[in-house]
C-alpha cells in the first residue's frame, strides 16, 4: 500500500514537472493555484477548529456548524452594511443587504480599501453573532440532551441546521448577492514568476493566521485550555477531579462559533458573493479536513484544511473545475489508506 502511494505520487510529481517543462502549465498559473489552494485551505481549516473541538469535547459531529457559519458571515454583513451604508440608503434595507433590490455593495464600496471600519466591525459581528447563536442553540436543543448518544445529537444538529437556514432565507431571501467589492490587487513579478495577491485575499490570510495562533496559545498557556485538553482526554476523570465541564463545554462553544461566524465572514469578503447555503456547502470540505487531520486534533483540522484546499485547487492542472472537489476527497481517501486515523490521529494539542 505504502508502495502504491509512493507511485502515484512520484506519477503526479513527474506529470507536473513534464507540464511546467513543456509549457502546458505555466509557473505563474501554478502559483495562482497553490496560492488560491492556501487561501481556500485556510478558511476551511479555520472553520475545521472549531467543529473537531465540538467534537473532541462533545463526541457529536454538529451538522448545524456549516449553518454558524452562514449565520456569522449574515449577521457581520448586516452589520458591515450598516456602517458603511449610514447616510447613503435606509438602515432596513441595509441589514437585509439590499434584499429588496433598492441598494447595491458599489454605492456602500464594502471594502478593506474602501470602508475598513466597516469591515473590522462586520467581522467582530460575525464572531459574536455566531457565538450568540451557538450558546442559544446549546440551552435549548443540546443542553437537555448532553446523557445522550451522539447519534441522537446528530439528529438533533441536521434539524437545528435545517431551522437555520431557512430562517435565512426568510430573513435575507434565497437570491446570491454580492455584498464586497474587490479592490485592485497587488500585482508584480519575482524571479519571472508573476504574482497577484488581493487585498481580501491578504486581509483573510493573515486574520486566519492569527486566530489559529491564538487557539495555539490558548491551548497551550491557559487554564482553559489544559481544561478542555482534559475533558477531550476522560471527561468523567476532569469531572471527578474538578473541571467545570459546563463552563469548559460553554466556551467550546465559544471559541468553536466565533471562529466559525469569522470564516464564514471572511469567506464572503474574498468572494464578493454571498448565499444562504454557503456554510452547509462549504460544510462538507470541512468534514474532509478534520477526517483527514484526525477526528478531535485542532492541529490536524488546520492540516487537513490546507491539504483538502491545495488538492482542490492543484487539481485544475489535470481536471475539469467540477471534478476538483472528487479529486480532494480522492486523496483523503489515499491518504487515509495509509492513515486510518488521519494525520494527527488522537492528538488535540499538537
Amino acid at each position: 500500500m505504502v508502495l502504491l502511494g509512493l507511485i502515484v505520487g512520484l506519477v503526479v510529481l513527474f506529470d507536473l514537472g513534464n507540464k511546467l517543462m513543456t509549457g502546458q502549465v505555466t509557473a505563474s498559473t501554478l502559483f495562482v493555484l497553490v496560492w488560491r489552494g492556501i487561501v481556500n485551505g485556510l478558511v476551511i481549516g479555520l472553520a475545521g477548529v472549531g467543529l473537531s473541538m465540538t467534537y473532541s469535547i462533545l463526541n457529536f459531529a454538529n451538522f448545524a456548524h456549516g449553518d454558524y457559519i452562514s449565520s456569522g458571515a449574515f449577521a457581520g454583513w448586516a452589520a458591515t452594511w450598516v456602517v458603511a451604508g449610514l447616510g447613503v440608503a435606509d438602515i432596513g434595507s441595509l441589514i437585509v443587504l439590499g434584499a429588496g433590490g433598492d441598494v447595491y455593495s458599489s454605492q456602500l464600496q464594502t471594502s478593506v480599501v474602501g470602508a475598513p471600519l466597516a469591515i473590522v466591525i462586520g467581522i467582530v459581528v460575525a464572531g459574536a453573532g455566531a457565538i450568540a447563536l451557538s450558546l442559544v442553540v446549546d440551552r435549548l436543543v443540546y443542553k437537555p440532551m448532553r446523557n445522550q448518544d451522539g447519534i441522537a445529537l446528530l439528529i438533533a444538529s441536521i434539524g437545528v441546521a435545517f431551522i437555520l437556514r431557512y430562517l435565512l432565507v426568510f430573513v435575507f431571501g434565497s437570491a446570491p448577492r454580492s455584498v464586497a467589492e474587490t479592490p485592485p490587487a497587488v500585482k508584480g513579478t519575482l524571479a519571472g514568476v508573476q504574482y497577484s495577491f488581493g487585498y481580501h485575499e491578504l486581509t483573510l490570510v493573515v486574520c486566519a493566521i492569527a486566530l489559529m495562533v491564538g487557539v495555539h496559545l490558548l491551548l497551550q498557556r491557559t487554564k482553559l485550555g489544559k481544561a478542555m485538553r482534559a475533558m477531550s482526554d476522560n471527561k468523567d476523570l476532569a469531572r471527578v477531579t474538578g473541571i467545570p465541564t459546563e463552563q469548559v463545554i460553554r466556551w467550546t462553544w465559544v471559541i468553536g462559533a466565533g471562529l466559525a461566524g469569522v470564516a464564514g465572514y471572511l469567506l464572503i469578503l474574498e468572494s464578493g458573493t454571498i448565499a444562504y447555503n454557503r456554510g452547509w456547502i462549504l460544510l462538507l470540505l470541512i468534514f474532509a479536513a478534520v477526517i483527514l487531520g484526525g477526528i478531535g486534533s485542532i492541529y490536524g483540522a488546520i492540516l487537513g484544511g490546507l491539504v483538502i484546499g491545495l488538492a482542490d485547487t492543484v487539481s485544475l492542472v489535470w481536471l475539469p473545475s467540477e471534478f476538483t472537489q472528487a479529486a480532494a476527497f480522492g486523496l483523503m481517501i489515499l491518504i487515509l489508506l495509509f492513515k486510518p486515523n488521519g494525520l494527527f490521529a488522537g492528538r488535540t494539542t499538537a
